[in-house]
């Protein structure tokens, strides 16, 4: 009987938890995530000790992997063209159209906190928490675009939709 009342009770305070997680990315995993693992460059010593920066609290060293930057130094690519460096020219014009008519600051932040609210609201459900159910496609299910009809709804106004797969004829 006690066991009963421990499944009840662990049940409940699962029911209680406010987590806005949607995905359950542990669902099936029994091993460890291989692309969790890092490796750091090897120690090295600096010719000069005395020109070394003084350590920040959650500051980088240069040691600290830089995985992006590997990644794209591993494929051939130019990692300095990771930082931030504004709007290129051929993106110019589309954020001036974008932008025409004003720009809300803060749209970020008002953002994430909506769809905080949003996940918390459509979050799994007792069952789903204990059956450890991935729930993401569910709540965001009203905000999916439907490709096939929103093709068919431009192919009915006349627009031309070159990247669609041919219109059959039955």
């Amino acid at each position: 009987m006690r066991v009963i009342w421990a499944l009840i009770g662990t049940a409940a305070l699962a029911a209680c938890s406010n987590d806005p997680l949607l995905h359950n990315i542990r669902a099936g995993q029994s091993t460890p995530d291989e692309f969790a693992i890092v490796p750091t460059r090897a120690l090295a010593l600096p010719g000069d000790l005395n020109v070394l920066p003084p350590p920040t609290p959650g500051g980088a060293n240069i040691t600290d992997p830089n995985p992006k930057g590997d990644a794209v130094a591993a494929l051939g690519g130019n990692p300095a063209q990771l930082a931030a460096q504004g709007v290129g020219a051929a993106d110019g014009a589309l954020i001036n159209h974008a932008s025409r008519l004003g720009v809300q600051g803060g749209i970020r932040q008002q953002l994430a906190v909506e769809d905080v609210e949003w996940r918390s609201r459509h979050s799994r459900k007792l069952l789903e928490r204990l059956a450890r159910t991935d729930v993401y496609y569910r709540a965001y299910a009203p905000m999916t675009l439907d490709s096939w009809a929103e093709n068919e709804r431009w192919r009915r106004a006349g627009a031309r939709v070159p990247s669609a797969p041919p219109q059959f004829e039955d």
